[in-house]
């Protein structure tokens, strides 16, 4: 089994990367873990203040349920991924049944800030992009599917979502085994992480 880290900052091209990956192999032999199912759970919180939960600091992420599913599917052992919704800022009742695979994918944002986790990682990668062209990525995502508009989402850049970038996310490239330059646009890069994936796991057939 390959545990694999794509981490960068939010409208790098993450989930691009992700899914170009997953096209290139057997679906049956990767499964894919969103940081983003981890989120702890806010409705206990009144809406207002759930409203200013601060999503791209580390104590955001319950990393200890997260690190007891990657080692659970480690260990040949299926999970129920939670399911997160941004709208209300809380765990739904629905869970993903997860199976173990040759490929375990964990993607997400914060992912390499956690020690513990990252340790466990076979494969650490960084998508990299250019600040503006992650900007615009965040504005049209969450304009249309977090029901924001994009006033506020330029306010939560300048007070979070940058200052965060740059406090927890950024630093955590020095971890990473490859940096992926230009986000998901980049074909080569993508080519040479699948082509390490296949290796890799025709040497566990």
């Amino acid at each position: 089994m390959l545990i694999v880290g794509i981490a960068g900052g939010t409208g790098s091209g993450k989930t691009t990367v992700v899914k170009e990956i997953v096209k290139m192999l057997p679906r049956e032999r990767v499964a894919v873990i969103p940081q983003d199912s981890y989120y702890y759970d806010s409705s206990h919180i009144p809406m207002e203040e759930r409203q200013k939960i601060n999503f791209d600091h580390p104590s955001s992420i319950e990393f200890s349920l997260l690190t007891k599913h990657v080692e659970m599917l480690r260990n040949g052992q299926c999970i129920e991924q939670p399911t997160y919704s941004y709208l209300t800022c809380s765990r739904l009742p629905e869970t993903i049944h997860v199976e173990p695979a040759d490929v375990i994918i964990i993607e997400g944002i914060l992912i390499l800030t956690d020690e513990k986790l990252r340790n466990m990682m076979d494969l650490k990668i960084f998508v990299d992009a250019d600040s503006d062209d992650r900007l615009a990525r965040v504005i049209i995502r969450d304009m249309a599917e977090r029901g924001r508009t994009a006033e506020a989402v330029l306010k939560r850049y300048a007070e979070t979502l940058k200052p965060m970038h740059e406090q927890f996310i950024e630093p955590t490239k020095r971890y990473a085994d490859i940096i992926v330059p230009q986000g998901g646009h980049n074909q080569k890069a993508i080519n040479v992480i699948s082509h390490f994936f296949k290796k890799n796991i025709g040497h566990q057939n």
